[in-house]
Parts: C-alpha cells; sequence; structure tokens
C-alpha cells in the first residue's frame, strides 16, 4: 500500500468527502490546501460534451480574466516595419519575420504566445507542425492573427487566457495562483467557465457541460457543482 507524506494525507484528509461542491468552496478549498514551498498554479479542466474532431464542435476561445493568471507571459510577435515597432512598444518579449521563423525552426521557443499580422502568416504557416500541437499557431479567430498588434500584446500580458477543446472534449487552463484569494479565484474560475459556456459549438448536442474539476499544481483535484459554476442554480 502506497504511503503518503503528512502534506499529501493532510490535504487527501480535507478532500474527503466533497464532490460537486459550489464554486466558492472549491476555491477555499484548493487555495488552503495548496501548502508546496512554491507559488502553485491553480487549474481548472473541464469535460464537455463535443467531439473536436467535428469542426462544427470545436471549441475554442479566450478570455480575460478579471485578476489576471498571475503568470509572466512571454510573448512572441511576426510582424514587419511599423507593425514591429509597434509590438516592441506594446511590451512584445520577441519580434521578428524570417528570422524568427528560423529560431523557431530550429527548436527554441522561447515564448508562451504567439501573435502575427495578417502579412506575415505565409511565413508563420511554415511552423504549423511545430507551433500546432504546442497551440501557439495564431488564429484569427482568437484574436492572435490581427493588424492590432498592440491591443493583442496588452491582452496577452494582462492575463488573457486561451482555450480549446482537446482530444476527449477537455478544456483546461491555468486560471491563478494559489496567492490569490479565494475571491479572486472563484471569480476567475466563474469569468472562464462563462466564457466557454458562450462558446458553445452549434454541433453540440445532449450536456453540454458535463464536468468541472479544480486543482492546484501539487494538490487533489475537487468536481463542481456544474450549476453553481454557471450560475444556473
Amino acid at each position: 500500500m502506497a504511503k503518503f507524506g503528512k502534506r499529501t494525507t493532510a490535504a487527501r484528509a480535507a478532500f474527503e468527502g466533497k464532490h460537486n461542491v459550489s464554486v466558492a468552496e472549491a476555491a477555499s478549498l484548493v487555495k488552503d490546501n495548496a501548502k508546496a514551498k512554491f507559488d502553485e498554479s491553480i487549474e481548472i479542466a473541464m469535460t464537455l460534451g463535443v467531439d473536436p474532431r467535428h469542426a462544427d464542435q470545436m471549441v475554442r476561445g479566450t478570455v480575460s480574466l478579471p485578476h489576471g493568471t498571475g503568470k509572466t507571459v512571454r510573448v512572441a510577435v511576426f510582424a514587419r516595419g511599423d507593425k514591429a515597432e509597434e509590438a516592441k512598444a506594446a511590451g512584445a518579449d520577441i519580434v521578428g519575420a524570417e528570422d524568427l521563423m528560423e529560431t523557431v525552426q530550429g527548436g527554441t521557443i522561447d515564448f508562451d504566445r504567439c501573435i502575427a499580422t495578417p502579412d506575415m502568416m505565409a511565413v508563420v504557416g511554415r511552423l504549423g507542425k511545430v507551433l500546432g500541437p504546442r497551440n501557439l499557431m495564431p488564429n484569427p479567430r482568437v484574436g492572435t492573427v490581427t493588424m492590432d498588434v498592440k491591443e493583442a500584446v496588452e491582452a496577452a500580458k494582462g492575463g488573457q487566457v486561451q482555450f480549446k477543446a482537446e482530444k476527449a472534449g477537455v478544456v483546461h487552463a491555468g486560471i491563478g495562483k494559489a496567492s490569490f484569494s479565494a475571491q479572486q479565484i472563484e471569480e476567475n474560475m466563474k469569468a472562464f467557465v462563462d466564457a466557454v459556456s458562450k462558446a458553445k459549438p452549434t454541433g453540440a448536442k445532449g450536456t453540454y457541460m458535463k464536468k468541472i474539476a479544480v486543482s492546484s499544481t501539487m494538490g487533489p483535484g475537487v468536481s463542481i457543482d456544474v450549476s453553481s459554476a454557471t450560475g444556473n442554480e
């Protein structure tokens, strides 16, 4: 039988018998039991009633969390000329064109978000096999292919979160840090769930939101009552 450390044992005891709790209770539970020596991330996972292999059931979008994510987001921008200067002024960490493409092709990806102006997509398109699997490929549907690079960079730096349904219809994202207050975690959680709810695709059939769970990086997860998260109590 596996033996657990004191921290893990205490966390498991705190979560025992807790399932389908309210958003407020989940936020407090996860925050209070994030006992690692670093500032743990708070992560949400949602199981949706969709099959993302079908185009009309793909769930994708962005949301600007009211309290940000607590993470420092490194932003790369593919642009030339005035737009490249605009990106740098807005705080982009990396700006380039063919030179940046060659860097990425060489295996160096030192960024968490990738933005491109429309004219650069012929260049960025060559990186589909590299950026696609990492969910970094610029996409006009989520505002990362745009001429307004200033707004896109500032949104990314300000805590905007991208989400996309993966296999089995699961959407997950980091929505804060254990150092946030329980109320901040709760508000971020509700904002994320609301964004995913509004992104419901036309091809979704039956129950759209099947399960919602939240956890910290090193802590147990707890399931949330869907009606509590969606406000349909």
